[in-house]
């Protein structure tokens, strides 16, 4: 057989150019590939990955806090309480088993459900307090759209907090009633009672 003739090697296994590449997957089950943003102002400070634990590699970076995906800064707020205070895996635990409560009652993504929790519960509006010659004034001024996915994060901690702290409730069930509660919009909610007394205040102290 002449060199013109003989069969070309066949290539190694798993390079075929027609091989699918798996994404990963957040707790091995949702895609974030795939998350739509209503609120352009908040959309760059809300990332999404599928990496729920940094090991803390941007701690120590100023602003850094904004590249970390927002289902790990969620469980980074949760660990600011006493009972939680230190416990990442039990946190992790939480948020993982509360993501597939949403998912049971909303048929969507739990992460997409986040993402629309977060931007309904940041306030867009806040006061702080001026002094005039001892006398100190209320201001409305604007929020910044990192402060208000910041704020967002901590009332729906709060709120979960509220919820199953000395109660029947879970932390899982309190967690996914306030994620589906916020996206919805629903006044009920913690999340959304915090952001619409804070607005309030605001708008009587223009």
């Amino acid at each position: 057989m002449s060199e013109s003739e003989a069969p070309e090697p066949e290539p190694p296994a798993g390079t075929d150019d027609e091989e699918e590449t798996v994404d990963a997957l957040l707790f091995g089950k949702w895609d974030v590939s795939d998350i739509a943003y209503s609120d352009p102002s908040t959309q760059r400070y809300i990332t999404v990955s599928p990496v729920a634990h940094t090991m803390g590699r941007h701690a120590n970076k100023q602003f850094k806090k904004s590249e970390i995906s927002i289902v790990e800064r969620l469980i980074n707020r949760l660990m600011q309480t006493e009972e939680n205070t230190g416990q990442k895996q039990r946190t992790t635990r939480i948020v993982r088993e509360a993501f597939d409560i949403v998912h049971e009652r909303t048929d969507e993504s739990p992460v997409q459900v986040l993402v629309q929790a977060v931007e309904h519960s940041g306030p867009r509006e806040e006061t702080v307090r001026l002094k005039y010659g001892g006398i100190s004034v209320p201001k409305a001024v604007d929020v910044a759209p990192q402060r208000r996915v910041d704020q967002a994060l901590k009332f729906i901690a709060e709120g979960t907090h509220s919820a199953s702290y000395k109660t029947k409730t879970s932390a899982p069930e309190a967690l996914a009633r306030q994620l589906i509660g916020a996206a919805d919009y629903d006044v009920q909610t913690y999340a959304i009672n915090q952001k619409e007394e804070k607005e309030r205040v605001a708008a009587a102290a223009r």
